[in-house]
């Protein structure tokens, strides 16, 4: 799928004539520019007549209509909470041999670091006799619904560029987010939210605002923040003295003006103007109903562990599912600081009583509804932590673990993911992958997989090649698709 039908002129003629000069040579570049766009998209209609963010079907049927995805910024330590590793235990207190590290040096702790043990007690789970933790209690009650997969592994060592990696495909920023491809994709189910929404707890992100961005696609595909208090969208509320109807009238008459500009320029982004100025209006209306939970049940809010009117990670579950509901196709949900450099023990207590108990309730509670089989829930960090103890008193750091990219663990559930599986392994050491490696592209190929996309195919052409999310990597992972 090759520019999927939305602007098959994004340089037109009559642009090239008003804005870059006049010259017989540039007049003919237009034109083969122009031709060369519009054949990448045959039948497809012009830009003025185009609803970027119609429904589109799919390369083949896939089994998730919506992503959700809950990023945990920072790394998560894998060892503490997912992969058990017995030998650490007995190892603690004396440096990994050599033939194990090997060459792999650490911004914060020497090649012969020591080791540090599992912080916490793991036992098995469910009839799939998953190992899990004792700092995810709520998560080991529905360990028979997820995926958990604990041969991931990523190319990037620190933050901003590992975390832009697995939401872009790339290490730098420019390059669209996974919710983009999937809007390009897929279109819209709502006319009354956007269709990729973001929302974050915890403190800030090292990625940025690049991590939900459209990149070089039509900025119609950006995720739209949502916040914790207040509006959920800054000016959404009209101005005093601004009512419905003046409202409604000053934006047939900018629609009528962007419209015409259209025809003349066929811009794609007027498309995206037109259509955030419709969804604001809308937003007025949508959004307040959005984010009242007082139709939400007792039971449903002590599922989550949700006080309505605290900003939190179970709030922001609990308004995910709602969104769901809604049609919203792609939610983000960033919860940062796991990076657990120093007090891994304090740190992961810290962060799985904020995220585990509403990680689990949006599970049990998109499966109660019958939700859970066409929403794909994605749980995970960026990269993983060291088997080594990271102990730094002139930094105030004791007890931690440094960043670790050749070994980390996510999971999965629902939208076409099997369930009740526990898929790769590492070795003792909890250092290198032993069995089924999984790149981040291959976790992106099998993301947009169950969307029902193949991931060599969603492209997008710019800068005179076609780029996709998975680069030129990638291979869908064909064993956890149910």
């Amino acid at each position: 799928m090759q520019n999927r039908p939305l602007h098959p002129l994004q340089v037109s003629r009559r642009h090239f004539l008003q804005e870059c000069g006049v010259g017989l040579g540039k007049v003919a570049l237009a034109g083969l520019l122009t031709d060369t766009l519009a054949s990448r998209v045959r039948g497809a209609p012009t830009p003025a007549s185009t609803d970027p963010l119609r429904p589109l079907k799919p390369h083949f049927p896939g089994k998730a209509k919506h992503v959700i995805h809950l990023f945990m910024a920072g790394a998560p330590s894998q060892l503490d909470l997912f992969d058990y590793k017995p030998a650490l235990a007995k190892l603690e207190g004396n440096p990994l041999p050599p033939s194990v590290i090997g060459n792999q040096r650490y911004a914060f702790i020497r090649p012969d670091a020591a080791v540090l043990g599992p912080r916490f007690q793991f036992a098995k789970h469910g009839q799939s006799g998953a190992e899990l933790s004792e700092a995810m209690p709520h998560l080991a009650r529905i360990v028979d619904d997820i995926c958990i997969v604990r041969s991931c592994k990523t190319d990037q060592f620190n933050h901003a560029p590992a975390q832009l990696f697995f939401n872009t495909g790339f290490s730098q920023p420019g390059r669209p987010s996974l919710g983009s491809w999937a809007l390009y994709g897929l279109g819209s189910e709502t006319q009354d939210l956007p269709a990729f929404v973001v929302m974050s707890t915890g403190s800030g992100l090292s990625g940025g605002s690049a991590l939900w961005s459209s990149g070089f696609l039509p900025t119609v595909y950006t995720g739209v923040r949502f916040r914790s208090q207040g509006d959920p969208i800054l000016n959404v509320s009209s101005p005093s003295g601004m009512d419905a109807r003046l409202q409604r009238d000053t934006l047939d008459l900018v629609g009528k003006m962007n419209r015409r500009q259209m025809e003349a320029v066929g811009d794609p982004e007027i498309n995206t103007r037109l259509a955030n100025y419709e969804m604001a209006f809308r937003l007025q209306t949508s959004a307040p109903e959005l984010m009242d939970l007082k139709s939400e049940s007792k039971a449903t809010l002590d599922m989550y562990g949700c006080d309505p009117a605290k900003p939190s990670f179970a709030r922001a579950c609990l308004l995910a599912r709602r969104m769901i509901e809604r049609g919203v196709r792609f939610i983000n949900i960033y919860h940062e600081g796991w990076d657990a450099h120093s007090d891994v023990t304090g740190n992961t207590k810290k962060n799985c009583a904020a995220t585990d108990q509403a990680s689990a309730a949006l599970v049990r509670d998109l499966k109660q509804r019958g939700l859970l089989d066409d929403t794909l829930v994605i749980w995970g960090g960026e990269f993983g932590r060291t088997p080594m103890v990271e102990t730094n008193p002139a930094l105030g750091r004791s007890l931690g673990r440094d960043h670790h990219p050749q070994a980390y663990t996510m999971w999965m559930a629902g939208g076409g993911i099997k369930s009740g599986v526990t898929y790769g392994s590492t070795d003792e050491m909890g250092f290198h992958i032993v069995d089924k490696p999984v790149h981040v592209h291959d976790l992106q190929a099998t993301i947009l997989h169950c969307m029902g996309f193949d991931h060599e195919r969603l492209t997008f052409h710019h800068a005179g090649r076609d780029f996709r999310l998975t680069d030129v990597h990638g291979h869908v992972v064909k064993d956890i698709l149910a």
